[in-house]
């Protein structure tokens, strides 16, 4: 069985007020995508890689892809575009039942333990499952003022993250129907969720950061060089 990996990143990050797409910004010497892909071919060496990449983008290093087996994919619009196309791009080869596995490009900081407990969820588990963090704060829904309606109970609130896994011919359908019948699809498992299914909650970190803002970035440098600290540390006890 082939884990396959979908990673897109042909947004152009407009939110970032930078000269280029955010998962081109430097963090820690390297760009956030090489930072990405790294993270998960620590996690995953021997997964096939799809890269989903605008047609004309111009920052694009083959040298950051620390994988063996991948392919450019010519990414879409939509986030969801990119991954159909990615899906479509393995059909000759995928088997119904491979795991898929999308993730973010501009999450640079998903932890090992984390992509692990994924990993070991999936071997029980039947439909699917998604990095998620119960929610902490007090959640508000604002009404059309911009002023609080009222306070949303946080018990069962989930943050959704990735990476999401689902199976490779249930995801295709689901995100095929979200297409027939104009559902909205903001993640993977909202398809999944429209097909009448429950994916697998599988709690994670809350350094699963996923870059959006300039102070973003600045955030996730903190959180690589406090992950790198404590890694040393534990090595250091080991030793």
């Amino acid at each position: 069985m082939t884990l396959w990996l979908i990673v897109p990143a042909a947004g152009r990050g407009s939110r970032m007020q930078a000269d280029r797409p955010k998962q081109y910004l430097t963090l820690h010497g390297r760009s956030v995508l090489a930072r990405t892909l790294e993270r998960l071919h620590q996690a995953f060496p021997e997964a096939a890689l799809r890269l989903c990449l605008d047609p004309d983008d111009a920052y694009f290093d083959p040298d950051d892809v620390p994988f063996s087996e991948w392919q450019r994919v010519d990414g879409g619009s939509e986030r969801v575009d990119s991954v159909r196309r990615a899906l479509s791009s393995i059909a000759a080869e995928a088997a119904a039942d491979d795991w898929v596995l999308i993730h973010d490009a501009a999450r640079p900081c998903v932890q090992l333990c984390d992509l692990t407990a994924l990993s070991l969820a999936l071997e029980e588990e039947a439909i699917g499952a998604l990095l998620a963090a119960p929610v902490a704060d007090t959640m508000k829904r604002a009404d059309a003022r911009g002023r609080v309606s009222h306070t949303e109970p946080r018990d069962g609130l989930w943050h959704a993250l990735t990476p999401q896994a689902f199976r490779y011919d249930l995801l295709r359908q689901a995100l095929d129907a979200a297409l027939a019948t104009g559902t909205a699809v903001t993640d993977e498992a909202s398809a999944i969720e429209a097909m009448g299914l429950a994916p697998l909650l599988v709690s994670g970190s809350r350094d699963n950061l996923k870059i959006t803002r300039p102070e973003d970035l600045i955030l996730a440098a903190r959180i690589l060089s406090l992950q790198s600290e404590t890694d040393s540390a534990a090595q250091g006890v080991e030793a």
